[in-house]
């Protein structure tokens, strides 16, 4: 019998950890793109770094930040209970801090591709930055939204190293379908490993294709 629980919490993990890389992506992507100021190359190395950090290091890092022990995750756990590591919210923010680097390079990349001649011309209409973002930058920029969507969506629903490493393996709560995937080939469950990874397979393909396909509508 195989438990379809950690593909449910996959899509959840990975639908939440995308709408987030792409709120902190889009406004780090803008400022990168836009603004000219010290320690710019600073800030583009630190939202890089869980590019080429190893999953396990990057885990342990967030586990040492958030964990009761620390300054974060002590305060929160001593004044309102809230426990980040070992639990789904833990599982959110390893795929979100995995995704937030694909989400902010390609988001910028379409950022620094849109004419800024349109936005002058804007200005000149009276748009304010937040107007003159949602209603020219934004949908000149749709289809590097799509695409920055579509990576950080695939790789969030991958995540493995730093997931089990702040979220643990805790079947029914906290495995994710990487997480038990691997936890099934290390028991010799054969069956499930494969029945899950294939149906992580065609979710993210699927993700891809819908949003790959409504990129291409009116272009």
């Amino acid at each position: 019998m195989i438990d379809w629980f950690p593909i449910r919490l996959s899509f959840a993990v990975a639908t939440a950890a995308t709408l987030i890389a792409l709120v902190a992506g889009s406004g780090l992507a803008w400022v990168l793109a836009r603004k000219r100021f010290p320690g710019r190359n600073l800030i583009d190395a630190l939202v890089t770094l869980p590019l080429v950090l190893p999953p396990t290091v990057l885990g342990y890092y967030l586990l040492v930040l958030l964990g009761t022990r620390s300054a974060v995750g002590g305060f929160l756990y001593r004044n309102f209970g809230i426990r980040l590591t070992f639990t789904v919210t833990a599982a959110i923010i390893a795929a979100s801090i995995h995704a937030l680097p694909l989400v902010t390079k390609s988001l910028r990349a379409a950022f620094e591709g849109v004419n800024t001649d349109l936005e002058a011309a804007a200005r000149t209409l009276g748009l304010n930055n937040r107007r003159l973002f949602f209603r020219v930058t934004l949908p000149l920029a749709s289809k590097g939204v799509l695409a920055a969507t579509a990576l950080a969506f695939a790789r969030a629903l991958g995540d493995f190293g730093v997931t089990i490493m702040i979220a643990g393996n805790i079947p029914g709560k906290t495995q994710t379908a990487s997480v038990a995937i691997y936890d099934a080939v290390q028991a010799g469950r054969d069956n499930e490993a494969f029945a899950l990874a294939v149906t992580v397979s065609v979710i993210a393909a699927f993700m891809l294709y819908l949003i790959n396909r409504f990129g291409r509508v009116g272009w």
